[in-house]
């Protein structure tokens, strides 16, 4: 069964791609959750129209995530975090507090789009997370967990 996505579904595509999954999961999850349509020849030809137009739209937003991209390059992002003498942390430093982190500096992005290795930061120290600023385009964000 082919359904064309209207969002971004996690390990399967990205807004606008045509996919190709197993009936139930097409019938039972994604067209009730809103997420795909079915993907008949009239929705195909319609689809390839809204593309073609949408098609200068997106080598704006593409420019702008790749200008986005170099400069969370080169930012430091410190996040606070309650520590015990050894550099534990009480608690843990997630997507979530990253992303508050970012907007305090100005940069509005979804903790959903937000990737750290092993889900959660547990002692003081410099770390690296992956920002999915568009669908081809990644940034490598440094922050520091410093002690309040």
């Amino acid at each position: 069964m082919e359904i064309i996505l209207r969002a971004d579904v996690k390990n399967l595509g990205y807004k606008n791609d045509i996919v190709t999954v197993k009936n139930g999961y097409g019938l039972n999850f994604l067209i009730p959750q809103g997420v795909g349509s079915l993907a008949t020849d009239s929705a195909k030809k319609v689809h390839a129209e809204n593309l073609k137009q949408s098609a200068h739209k997106e080598v704006k937003v593409r420019a702008t995530a790749e200008a986005l991209a170099t400069q969370l390059g080169t930012v430091l992002v410190k996040v606070g975090a309650k520590a015990g003498e050894n550099g534990k942390i009480f608690g843990a430093v997630t997507a979530i507090q990253i992303a508050d982190a970012l907007k305090k500096l100005g940069h509005d992005i979804d903790r959903k789009n937000l990737t750290i290795e092993g889900d959660s930061i547990k002692a003081l120290g410099q770390y690296v997370v992956t920002a999915r600023l568009h669908k081809d385009i990644t940034a490598s964000i440094k922050f520091e967990v410093i002690a309040e």
